[in-house]
């Protein structure tokens, strides 16, 4: 399982022009790509999933993604949204 873990920076939010962009790119592969966020879950694989989250700025999202091609649906989802004014949280790798 992959995981993205990002804060939306977009004055306007995920509203339906990026929000649709971004079901299509993960429509595009197989792997399950599920967004997280307050609690709630979504497929990110439906628009009108993706719009319930009513991702704003300053929101803290999760995605989860999991199959075959989990690695290419991450970077390309990743791509999609630090072009769309996310800010991705890099996850901290301790070294014994």
């Amino acid at each position: 399982m992959e995981k993205i873990e990002f804060n939306f920076n977009d004055e306007a939010g995920l509203h339906a022009r990026p929000a649709g962009s971004l079901v299509k790119i993960a429509s595009g592969f197989d792997s399950s790509v599920v967004m997280k966020k307050d609690g709630k879950c979504a497929s990110a694989k439906g628009l009108f999933a993706v719009m319930g989250l009513s991702i704003k700025k300053g929101d803290k999202v999760e995605v989860e993604i999991e199959g075959e091609d989990e690695t290419q649906a991450k970077e390309a989802i990743e791509k999609f949204l630090i072009e769309n004014s996310a800010e991705i949280e890099t996850p901290v790798v301790q070294s014994e």
